[in-house]
């Protein structure tokens, strides 16, 4: 039997911002994947920014890191963590990318001698990137995310590119709405003029969509539903409710019960005849929602007020968390308002402290001093990036007797820079996509904690950072009892360091939130949230 043409599916938002288009996408995806299908997600971006890599972090929250080295939308982690496959540098695409590309063909003079313009050379160009993944034929469904919202004027050129794919692409494409339905107290009404409202702009750019998903804070009831349909040219049981939740994991479930998945397939032409299979993701929501016990840790950053900017991280403590039986709450501090004097006390009742990246020299002293607190107190560590670079750094200063110590980084007169550029790093003078990124090879020391955590001697791990440890350092580190347990052999790049006298305290250079999914748990972060529960006792 031939395989069915691949599916398009695009998800678009009204009304607001912030509605979470990220986890509707990510949610139909693994009820798709539930039934046996091949689901990819890609976010498009309507920024001019080429990627999120040079953007801060309050800007646009976590910059999240593909096995490949793209540098992506923070959705993409949500697409990877409910789907539990690997995204690409295909799965994101940015207004600064699209037209970089299509200058780029201008220049070479591929258009010959036409006016370039928005329709159809962007449009045409936006259209070939969104069926780079279903052209690889591995896929069922490609599911588009389409940022911003309808309306916005940035969003227009992919808004009229989908439009032409819809008829392009016939039987095999549909469109999902997300909108808001907001509750009025003073009224004490739901309001689904913004949702018609909405449709309407949808509609004006010549886009009809298949089915609503609406956002809402009280159950909107069958009424409100056939309003909805009969203002919007929906069929009633596409108009899909979407109540909020206490975690985002309910939402599968929350989609399946209003039958998300089954209006899409009808609407598809697709037969609905696939037993569903949740069971893992069922087990993974019953231990998430009845934990046998509960901790506290600390989460030491400098974006703590924006916890976007995290979002990996604290995602991979619940599941951590989950797999320890074990409810973790996170007690987040910021960087800047740690010192000698009130450490102690910030660190009261807390069972482990997690030491988040960044860049930059703002909060490290605060962090620093952290370090050395749990180092000396025995209390459970787990440094992620710069968060193992200070942890060097902190060992070399108060154990070493080096009070210079620092990072080329944040003091290039150091005398003893215990973190330095990296060789590569040395003659590059763009910002944008050229740090270490995506994955490398590690290998690990056997009886190490990250050794007992992994369970295995070789591993692959995600990057983003041009600072490296300084192996004219090592021994030295060594022999006062800082050990690296972990070594990419192909470049000799220290990747983990650890003191085997501590309970737990691990360092690593690469980012481990990145590969956390609810299917499979990061094994360092299981390994962590374990010790702090062994420290709570």
């Amino acid at each position: 039997m031939s395989k069915s043409p691949v599916k398009y599916i695009f998800v678009t938002g009204g009304v607001t911002s912030s509605l979470g288009k990220g986890i509707i996408s990510a949610s139909l995806g693994k009820l798709l994947t539930a039934r046996g299908y091949s689901v990819t997600i890609q976010k498009l971006d309507p920024y001019i920014n080429v990627d999120p890599g040079t953007m801060n972090p309050y800007e646009h929250g976590e910059c999240y890191v593909t096995d490949d080295g793209a540098e992506t939308d923070l959705d993409l982690g949500h697409y990877e963590r409910f789907l539990n496959h690997s995204t690409s540098q295909a799965n994101n695409v940015t207004t600064g990318r699209i037209y970089q590309t299509v200058i780029q063909k201008e220049r070479k003079g591929d258009y010959l001698g036409k006016t370039v313009q928005i329709i159809p050379h962007i449009t045409d160009e936006i259209k070939r990137r969104i069926q780079l993944l279903g052209n690889t034929g591995k896929y069922d469904f490609v599911i588009t995310e389409i940022g911003g919202t309808v309306g916005d004027i940035e969003a227009l050129p992919y808004i009229e590119a989908v439009r032409q794919l819809k008829w392009e692409q016939e039987d095999t494409t549909l469109f999902i709405h997300l909108t808001l339905i907001p509750y009025l107290a003073a009224a004490g009404e739901l309001k689904t003029k913004p949702t018609q409202h909405s449709v309407k702009t949808l509609l004006e750019a010549g886009v009809q969509p298949d089915v609503l998903v609406c956002r809402t804070e009280h159950p909107i009831g069958s009424e409100i539903k056939r309003k909805i349909a009969r203002f919007c040219n929906v069929e009633l049981d596409a108009v899909i409710e979407s109540m909020d939740v206490s975690t985002i994991y309910e939402v599968p479930l929350l989609m399946q019960k209003e039958g998300l998945d089954k209006v899409v397939l009808r609407k598809l032409g697709l037969e609905d005849n696939a037993e569903v299979k949740l069971e893992q993701w069922c087990d993974f929501l019953e231990k998430l929602q009845n934990p046998e016990k509960e901790i506290t840790i600390g989460l030491v950053g400098k974006y703590v007020e924006l916890q976007d900017a995290y979002k990996s991280i604290t995602e991979s403590i619940i599941h951590a968390g989950t797999e320890n039986a074990c409810k973790v709450k996170v007690n987040w501090i910021h960087a800047e308002e740690i010192n000698s004097n009130n450490v102690s006390s910030k660190f009261a009742g807390l069972s482990g402290i997690l030491v988040a990246p960044g860049f930059g020299d703002r909060g490290i002293e605060g962090k620093i001093i952290a370090i050395q607190y749990v180092r000396a107190n025995n209390i459970p560590f787990f440094g992620i990036c710069l968060g193992m670079q200070l942890a060097v750094i902190e060992f070399a200063r108060n154990i070493l007797g080096h009070t210079d110590a620092s990072s080329t980084e944040m003091n290039e007169q150091t005398s003893t820079p215990v973190i330095n550029l990296m060789d590569k790093q040395k003659e590059v003078t763009e910002k944008g996509g050229t740090m270490r990124l995506g994955a490398y090879d590690c290998l690990l020391t056997k009886d190490s904690n990250a050794y007992n955590s992994y369970k295995n001697l070789n591993i692959q791990e995600r990057h983003r950072h041009r600072y490296e440890f300084n192996n004219n350092y090592k021994n030295e580190l060594k022999k006062a009892g800082m050990i690296a347990t972990g070594i990419n052999t192909e470049n000799n790049l220290v990747e983990i360091v650890e003191i085997p006298s501590h309970p737990w305290f691990v360092g690593v250079q690469f980012h481990p939130e990145y590969k956390s999914t609810v299917v499979n748990p990061h094994p360092l972060f299981c390994g962590f949230i374990k010790a702090c529960v062994k420290n709570k006792k």
